[in-house]
């Protein structure tokens, strides 16, 4: 079983993520679940880098472009589901992930005695990572989003982490962990799904 000690700092490659399905982000009726976003929440080609979305800094300040009729269509959006907490670190975060299964899913293994997420006293052991913010960089430009890392295995974890870098703009990495016995696996998959980057970006994620 590998395992990650989250102080490591490793920037990635400019094509170190990947995507796989796309989101519909327009013309969604009422009757779905999927939240619709004006101007999408995702940027391609020459609009990469710009807009509302572009950098991820907690799920209140993200949502706040959406207007109050989403909010009153999918309320669940808006919050984060039962069991399941966001948590913005300094780095170095002190804490030891290990996989689930070989390159497919990490779990808090242990905390850094007086590190950072021992002191912030919001992660427990057992915790699993489900959401990891990620700098990409595409040329002259780059942009910080959550990511769905439920998939994520050793390397692609650390390199996320290393990723969020002060030149970025970035004082903290944000993670999402679902807390088992606590929370419900299928509705965190789904309010996640609204992350997943679709394949005609920069994003794409190798897993």
């Amino acid at each position: 079983m590998k395992s990650v000690f989250a102080p490591f700092i490793l920037l990635p490659a400019a094509a170190a993520f990947s995507g796989s399905s796309a989101i519909s982000t327009r013309g969604v009726g009422p009757s779905t679940t999927t939240l619709q976003a004006v101007n999408g929440i995702w940027n391609t080609a020459n609009d990469f880098g710009k807009g509302k979305f572009r950098f991820y800094d907690g799920l209140d300040s993200y949502m706040k472009p959406f207007p109050d009729e989403d909010r009153e269509l999918y309320p669940e959006m808006f919050k984060l589901p039962k069991g399941t907490y966001e948590v913005p670190l300094a780095k170095p975060c002190g804490i030891i992930f290990e996989e689930i299964e070989a390159n497919c899913g990490v779990y808090v293994a242990d905390l850094v005695e007086g590190g950072n997420a021992e002191n912030q006293g919001i992660i427990q052991k057992g915790d699993v990572l489900v959401g990891i913010t990620a700098v990409q960089i595409s040329g002259a430009k780059w942009e910080r989003r959550l990511i769905p890392a439920r998939k994520f295995g050793f390397d692609l974890v650390v390199d996320a982490i290393g990723s969020n870098d002060i030149k970025w703009g970035c004082n903290n990495v944000i993670l999402m962990v679902e807390r088992p016995g606590e929370a419900d696996r299928e509705e965190v998959d789904k309010f996640l799904e609204f992350f997943e980057p679709p394949g005609d970006t920069p994003w794409k994620l190798p897993v």
